[in-house]
């Protein structure tokens, strides 16, 4: 019986931490991965739900307009000046837009640069840790080897 548990053991596939932590983490970044459509569709309905709800109020606005602004006698000149400062007011919210979208950008390529940068200090920092372990293990090996002599 206790051959047989011995057997079973050294079947078992060993765990590696690395092995451990590479795959969680690969499931943790597929899971957000995977997310990413649904929050584009996400925000295409909430912009679109904005666009269905400017136009019903502006439909009612054309109404609106009829029943209340013309009989008020708003000349072309102040219709002319609302629509400039209106221009204006949507240069102003564009140029924003284009600015945040720069900004969100930038921001993820100076992420994207700063993992390689550590990627590489990982590799560099691996190499020099197994060119360590590698001399340690052979100056452990040599010890060995004159401690066996001299027995």
């Amino acid at each position: 019986m206790v051959k047989q548990e011995s057997t079973t053991k050294t079947k078992e596939k060993k765990i590696s931490v690395c092995d451990v932590m590479k795959s969680n983490t690969s499931k943790s970044l597929k899971k957000l991965e995977s997310q990413i459509p649904s929050l584009v569709q996400q925000y295409s309905d909430l912009y679109s739900a904005y666009l269905h709800s400017f136009d019903d109020i502006f439909g009612t606005c054309y109404i609106a307009e009829k029943e209340f602004f013309e009989k008020l006698g708003i000349d072309d000149k102040t219709l002319k000046t609302f629509e400039e400062f209106s221009d204006i007011l949507t240069r102003n919210h564009s140029t924003q837009v284009d600015a945040y979208s720069n900004f969100l950008r930038t921001y993820v390529q100076m992420r994207i640069s700063a993992i390689e940068t550590f990627d590489n200090y990982v590799h560099v920092m691996m190499d020099s840790y197994s060119k360590m372990l590698s001399q340690v293990n052979s100056a452990i090996d040599s010890d060995c080897l004159k401690k066996k002599k001299g027995d």
